[in-house]
């Protein structure tokens, strides 16, 4: 994956910590930061997937119909 560079800022006790965490996680401060914000992105996605499933399952009749189906004998 070709790589991008930015450059942000964060409070200096912000950037401390986060050069803590990467050094006992023997990561390069690039590499964790890497890593964070894919988990932050991935946890975003999950929860937006999580909140359209909920949506969709809060439709009484579609729960009534996946519960009939549910109890179905397999057919042969």
């Amino acid at each position: 994956m070709p790589l991008r560079k930015t450059g942000i800022a964060i409070p200096e006790d912000l950037l401390s910590a986060v050069d803590r965490a990467a050094r006992a996680r023997r990561e390069s401060r690039n590499r964790f930061v890497t890593r964070v914000l894919q988990e932050a992105v991935r946890a975003r996605r999950d929860a937006e997937v999580t909140e359209r499933l909920n949506a969709l399952f809060a439709d009484s009749e579609l729960v009534r119909e996946q519960t009939r189906a549910a109890h179905r004998p397999p057919r042969a």
